[in-house]
């Protein structure tokens, strides 16, 4: 973006009042330089893009309509915010998004009194907004409450529970259904097929013919009329809106609106803004709009890293060639299973490239579901698939499972169903922070009676991990990191591990001290023995591989014989890994034995890089290291946890 651009309208622009003294070609001159702001910073920093391109014409219009922050204006999973974080005091900020000791990217209340609720994951804004409208009325205060939801999640149940309560109960309640025909997978669903044929029925398409070869037969004036085919199209549309649904829930509908028109939008929103009760506006946007790359593959920027932006490719981190990442393993390994034994079905909740399974569903599509932003039908959906002798993989990222944990609970592990939840991103994921980091899953897991909690080392100890979950009849979390692999060489073919068995890696007959680590803490507590061994200090180090069940034996043996033990884990402390050692060595009578625990204390982890995460929660190396030798130095040592980074 040139400087002489941005010095034009954007420069003024620091809060939505500055955009409410602007002219509508203004606003839309500011729609495009706000992309060009959005598209420099994402390809440097990379984000949540194809999402934020599409509602910059909604988001102006909306702050220039409504009285923000008096008006309380509510965001859905916030992947469309960063328009919005940019016209409410954090455009000077915005080149920090996702950044350590940056803004979030998503809408959080501690960044700005603009965000009246913080979210991440789908479906949340309508319940907010709804409870919000009840606070509002009992406090006899007179606002505007406006929830934004796309039409991906309106697919989740709470949006659903969310619809049908505040249509109920009557409140003055603005709903804007963001519908860009796409959420992160293709939409799927009665509701999304419901919105989605408008204008492509063949009802509608025969219609619009007929008008068109009607209009040419007129004398004279036929191919002028065409001109006004337009028009005819848009008046064609009330007809066939899909408002009845939202009508019979309680809603005034509006719409279907053109969503790149200002003019359109702001006019209808004054309208809108009149009117009393419940009302939903349906507004028609397009994903990545103003961006060519993004306009292709929505899916693909939906969130991408830093892109280079004449060629939209993502920039080449360096020449020596990647590891695979535990995605790309986990889903050639579910294929290749999936040969072998027909019962094998994959289910995901919207997230197939995401979670690797676009592979399965490209070769066994009849075995493959998806069932929209939906992780609680996924999972019941699962155990009944299971009841009748199959062999259901879920594959959820872990901080989208915690929605489902009812239904793991419930459907799943108390009639002892062979349900494998496949959990990516599990641990740190970096830049989304604090609403996406995987960190609850081993202590919401670990206490359910009949489940199998495990996590690989490495992608190729992941591939026989999955073998073992598939195989073993039981309820199944695997739970794996994001990015890539650590380089480990992969067996050509998948083997089921024991269950319940850890492994010593690195041993010595003068070892101080004993490092049990779990999934991706394994390798950095190899790299700390290293280091140690450099200082003349040796360590036994111990892949756990499971969470439940322990292996006791080893883990009891090497309690006994050292008295000192350091368990790290990539997780809360509390409950988690570190817990069940401890758990373990109580019930067991190992008294006076130090365990000191590494992990992730009783905070929410905030928005950095994994490295700089695992750096400052003291779980990489040279953490580890630190710790080992904090406790060798320690005369009387007690079971402690690290503090706080």
């Amino acid at each position: 973006m040139t400087d002489s651009k941005q010095q034009r309208i954007l420069a003024r622009v620091n809060f939505p009042k500055d955009i409410r003294q602007l002219t509508l070609t203004e606003l839309q001159e500011l729609a495009e330089e706000i992309r060009e702001l959005m598209i420099e910073t994402v390809s440097r920093k990379g984000g949540h893009l194809a999402s934020s391109l599409g509602t910059v014409e909604l988001t102006l219009a909306l702050h220039y309509v409504f009285d923000t922050p008096r008006d309380r204006l509510v965001w859905d999973v916030g992947h469309q915010a960063y328009a919005h974080k940019i016209i409410t005091g954090r455009k000077e900020r915005f080149a920090t998004l996702r950044q350590k000791g940056g803004i979030s990217g998503f809408p959080k209340r501690e960044e700005s009194p603009y965000d009246v609720f913080d979210v991440g994951h789908s479906g949340t804004s309508i319940s907010a907004a709804a409870g919000m409208a009840e606070a509002r009325c009992l406090k006899g205060e007179d606002f505007r409450i406006i929830a934004v939801i796309g039409d991906g999640s309106m697919s989740a149940g709470m949006a659903f529970e969310g619809l049908n309560w505040a249509g109920d109960r009557k409140k003055n309640l603005i709903i804007i259904l963001n519908d860009n025909e796409m959420c992160i997978s293709p939409n799927v669903g009665a509701l999304s097929s419901y919105l989605n044929r408008i204008m492509t029925g063949q009802t509608v398409t025969r219609i619009k013919s007929e008008v068109k070869t009607f209009l040419k037969s007129v004398p004279g004036i036929g191919e002028q009329m065409l001109k006004f085919s337009r028009q005819v199209e848009e008046s064609l549309k009330t007809f066939f809106v899909p408002g009845a649904i939202f009508e019979e829930l309680g809603y005034t509908y509006v719409g279907p609106l053109e969503g790149h028109r200002l003019d359109y939008l702001i006019k209808t929103l004054e309208n809108v803004r009149q009117l009393t009760g419940p009302v939903l506006v349906h507004v028609v946007t397009q994903k990545g709009k103003g961006y060519k790359y993004a306009e292709d593959d929505p899916s693909r920027f939906h969130g991408i890293p830093p892109f280079d932006i004449d060629t939209g490719e993502p920039v080449a981190a360096g020449s020596a060639p990647p590891a695979p990442s535990y995605t790309s393993v986990f889903g050639r390994t579910i294929v290749s299973l999936a040969r072998e034994d027909k019962r094998v079905v994959a289910i995901t909740a919207a997230m197939a490239e995401g979670t690797g399974l676009d592979r399965f569903a490209a070769e066994f599509p009849g075995r493959f579901y998806d069932v929209g932003m939906a992780e609680q039908h996924g999972v019941t959906f699962a155990a009944g698939l299971a009841t009748q002798g199959l062999v259901p993989v879920v594959a959820i990222y872990s901080t989208f499972m915690q929605r489902a944990y009812d239904q793991i609970i419930h459907d799943v592990c108390l009639q002892k169903l062979p349900v494998v939840l496949a959990m990516d991103r599990g641990g740190f994921v970096g830049a989304d922070g604090p609403t996406h980091h995987g960190l609850f899953d081993f202590a919401f897991l670990r206490t359910v009676p009949n489940i199998i909690v495990m996590a690989p080392k490495d992608e190729n100890e992941l591939q026989h991990m999955l073998k073992a979950a598939v195989t073993c009849g039981r309820p199944v979390a695997l739970r794996y990191p994001r990015g890539k692999g650590v380089g480990a060489t992969l067996d050509a073919e998948p083997r089921a591990l024991p269950i319940g068995k850890g492994e010593v890696l690195r041993d010595s007959p003068d070892a101080l001290l004993a490092v049990v680590a779990i999934g991706a803490c394994v390798y950095p507590a190899l790299a700390a023995a290293d280091l140690l061994q450099a200082e003349g200090v040796s360590i036994r180090v111990i892949n756990a591989r499971f969470v439940k069940p322990l292996d006791a034996a080893l883990i009891c043996a090497t309690a006994a014989k050292f008295r000192r033990v350091i368990t790290v884990e990539e997780n809360t402390l509390m409950g988690g890994f570190g817990s069940a050692v401890l758990e373990l060595l109580a019930e067991r009578g190992l008294d006076g034995v130090a365990v000191r625990r590494l992990g992730i204390p009783d905070e929410f982890a905030q928005h950095a890089t994994q490295k700089e995460l695992r750096r400052l929660y003291g779980i990489d190396a040279e953490g580890i290291a630190a710790a080992v030798r904090e406790m060798l130095a320690d005369e009387k040592p007690q079971a402690t946890q690290n503090p706080p980074g």
